[in-house]
């Protein structure tokens, strides 16, 4: 069902009109050469950004509203997706059946066939047709019922799709001159809201094909393929399908609005795949992704299912998370010991290996530097040493000894009444995902916190790291498997992008991001419905007071900021009390500055006092994260606070001073997540706070604060133990009256 020659010729731009009427495609066709085959379909979602000529299938009930008519708000959302598109250079095509729908519609209340049909086909194209004008997109609506029966007359279509392709012409080939209605109208009217039309996937499909498109949108009013109906207590959305995995559906019910059903959508998919063409299967009637739908699929965002003829070796990232779920449960169950017991030989582990993650570590290192595309503070991140593989496992082995009174602890007990006991008890959180950037240290941290807390976790690190990552997740899986729980940590190693992690809600309990600000802020405006735990930016503070002593400043500042630059707990903006300028204090601290290189930004206050002052700085909130700090002046320390609190990130600041009266007001009203009095900014860590390893650091204002070891991975749980006790023994007439009595809680009490 395309278009009729006559029809075609009036519908089309003029431009492309011949004198006598027909189309020059089909005039000239023995002229035009066919393209050449666009070959095999895409293996990845990734991949989908190369696809150049697209066909987009609208269901009927994606441009049609029950008992509404047309979708007006859709139609213009997906017409605006489509001329974006076009205008990136990609071919794209409209297939759509809606106007006979919309027809149907009112044929239930007018019963007047033919008439009624025409008008809503005349409407909904009209409308098409405005808004494509609106865009400044010129398209070509294409009828003909004889495309289906026709042989000969394909390959004329064919051409002068092409023709209108390449003239930058969006063509929307419209179906309803291809339905015959039913023979008895009132028949197919029974019982429903809206009547069905006929089944067009398989034409979509088949155009596809036949115009060696690289891919398939194919919008209805369901998510994509389940793997049984959708609505139903197991129904699991399937993000990739494979030819052969039919047997694993269970299909339920057709749409309301059409006659194929999630059946023939299957079958259509897997035919236009056979064919070279990629598919996917969406939802094109949700209000939150309609204004987006297709541009996320193109951009190979994890939106419906993927139809995909490589099926990779490994599972896929929500199978990983299902077993990291299954595995972590019997971790939580295990003995204390046990979890202590595992921590430990990872701790051997890194020391036992070390020349093999070293090795990894110099391969991933020389292919960063090679690539030109990492910073020099990236580069020290990824760098691992034997000093710090050391210190890893020694804090391994330190959070080992402390976990042992984690899980199952009590926290409360209460005698709610006599025989009904309620306790509150720490449990693992779930399910962890941690998205590092370089940092192959990490891993084994965030693992062995994971283990000491029962969680599971995924892992997902960046393609810098690929080879230490990998070494490092193989020794962890190493020694949980002493007690049979190798599968409780993953390491996410296929195509997954970090914006789709961030969806899998009903996976996911807890995101914690470890790495660039950008990161950790694109993070949290990924997640979706799943809280994330960590900091945007390390901007952090010191604060040399005008009772300063020299030495402690000295030492303190030169460390904060020169024992690793790159650290979130490194100085970025050093705040000099105003009586401190042209003294020895202050020469002193610029001298050490230059003497260890670093470059020195100047605040907009001090450099009003200087004749030949260093650059100024563009900005007081910058996180250098190498040799390089702002300098700037404050008149008094609660100037330095409403400094910290207007510019800072809230992590960690530092007051260096011998005034105990103005340290501890400093300590008090400066609201970050570590204060520090005469100590160096870079003892905010987990390991130096005797945490054993930290996960992260968060400035959140809930849960968990500043260094996050085992403790911000826990919650709690409240169990109750009665004997028959009803909730109706407390009323007026019952018999029973509450206690709420607090027990005592022994140290080291578990439930």
């Amino acid at each position: 069902a395309m278009f009729a020659r006559l029809a075609l010729c009036s519908r089309l731009p003029s431009r492309i009109r011949q004198s006598n009427g027909c189309p020059a495609s089909i005039r000239a066709y023995s002229q035009v050469k066919f393209p050449r085959p666009h070959g095999k379909s895409f293996a990845h979602r990734s991949e989908l950004k190369q696809a150049k000529r697209i066909v987009v299938k609208l269901g009927s009930a994606v441009v049609t509203r029950d008992e509404c008519g047309l979708a007006l708000g859709r139609l213009a959302s997906i017409v605006e997706q489509v001329a974006v598109l076009q205008n990136q250079g990609r071919e794209m095509m409209i297939v759509t059946s809606g106007a006979v729908a919309f027809g149907k519609q009112r044929l239930r209340h007018e019963i007047l066939l033919s008439q009624s049909v025409r008008q809503a086909l005349h409407s909904g194209q009209n409308q098409l047709k405005d808004m494509f004008q609106s865009w400044r997109q010129e398209h070509a609506q294409l009828l003909d019922r004889a495309y289906m029966f026709d042989c000969s007359r394909q390959i004329k279509h064919c051409h002068t799709l092409h023709e209108l392709l390449r003239m930058n012409i969006v063509p929307i080939i419209n179906t309803n001159d291809a339905v015959v209605p039913p023979p008895v109208p009132n028949s197919d009217l029974q019982g429903v809201n809206v009547i069905s039309i006929k089944d067009n996937d398989s034409l979509a499909a088949r155009l596809a094909v036949e115009m060696k498109a690289d891919l398939l949108i194919a919008l209805s009013d369901v998510e994509g393929l389940y793997d049984s109906p959708p609505g139903t207590d197991d129904a699991k959305l399937i993000d990739i399908f494979y030819p052969g995995d039919q047997q694993s559906i269970t299909y339920g019910t057709k749409s309301r609005v059409g006659l194929g059903g999630m059946e023939a959508k299957v079958k259509a998919a897997l035919w236009a795949l056979q064919g070279g063409t990629s598919v996917v299967i969406a939802n094109g009637t949700h209000p939150k992704v309609t204004g987006h739908v297709i541009t996320d699929i193109v951009e190979g965002k994890k939106v419906g299912t993927f139809f995909s003829e490589v099926k990779p070796a490994g599972p896929t990232v929500e199978q990983q998370t299902e077993m990291a779920r299954h595995a972590g449960r019997t971790l939580a169950s295990l003995l204390p010991e046990q979890r202590g017991e595992i921590i430990c030989c990872l701790a051997e582990l890194l020391t036992e290996k070390k020349e093999e993650i070293l090795s990894a570590n110099k391969r991933d290192m020389e292919l960063a530097i090679a690539s030109g595309r990492f910073s020099q503070p990236m580069i020290n991140r990824l760098s691992l040493s034997t000093a710090k593989l050391n210190s890893l496992a020694i804090g391994l082995r330190q959070l080992a000894v402390s976990s042992r009174d984690s899980v199952g602890r009590v926290l409360r007990r209460t005698r709610v009444a006599n025989n009904l006991e309620l306790e509150q008890i720490t449990v693992p959180i779930g399910v962890l995902l941690v998205i590092f950037e370089s940092r192959p240290d990490c891993l084994p941290q965030v693992s062995a916190l994971a283990i000491a807390s029962g969680n599971a976790l995924l892992l997902k690190g960046g393609k810098e790291a690929a080879n230490t990552n990998k070494i490092l997740h193989q020794l962890t899986q190493e020694a949980l498997s002493i007690h049979g729980v190798a599968d409780a940590i993953q390491l996410v190693s296929t195509r997954e992008e970090v914006e789709d992690l961030c969806r899998l809600d009903k996976l996911i309990d807890l995101i914690i991001p470890r790495g660039s600000s950008k990161l950790v802020r694109d993070i949290q405006r990924a997640a979706k419905g799943i809280p994330v735990l960590g900091h945007s930016e390390g901007v952090c503070h010191v604060y040399v007071d005008s009772e300063a002593s020299i030495d402690k400043a000295i030492d303190v500042v030169r460390d904060s900021k020169c024992d690793y630059p790159a650290a979130c707990n490194a100085m970025e903006t050093l705040l000099i009390h105003r009586d401190l300028l042209r003294t020895p204090i202050f020469d002193q601290i610029i001298d050490m500055l230059r003497t260890e290189h670093v470059k020195i930004h100047a605040g907009p206050r001090f450099a009003s006092y200087l004749t030949f002052s260093p650059s100024e700085v563009k900005s007081l909130r910058t996180e250098y994260g190498d040799l390089e700090c702002c300098i700037e002046v404050v008149d008094s320390m609660q100037d330095a606070v409403d400094h910290i609190h207007k510019y800072g990130s809230s992590h960690t600041d530092v007051i260096v001073t011998e005034n105990e009266e103005t340290a501890e007001q400093f300590l008090q009203q400066v609201d970050s997540a570590c204060v520090f009095w005469n100590s160096s900014s870079r003892f905010a860590d987990g390991y130096r706070f005797g945490l054993g390893a930290e996960v992260g650091i968060s400035t959140a204002r809930i849960h968990a604060r500043g260094p996050v070891g085992l403790e911000g991975l826990l919650t709690t749980k409240w169990v109750l133990r009665g004997e028959g006790h009803t909730v109706s023994d407390f009323s007026e007439q019952g018999s029973m009256k509450y206690l709420h009595e607090n027990i005592p809680v022994p140290q080291g009490s578990f439930s």
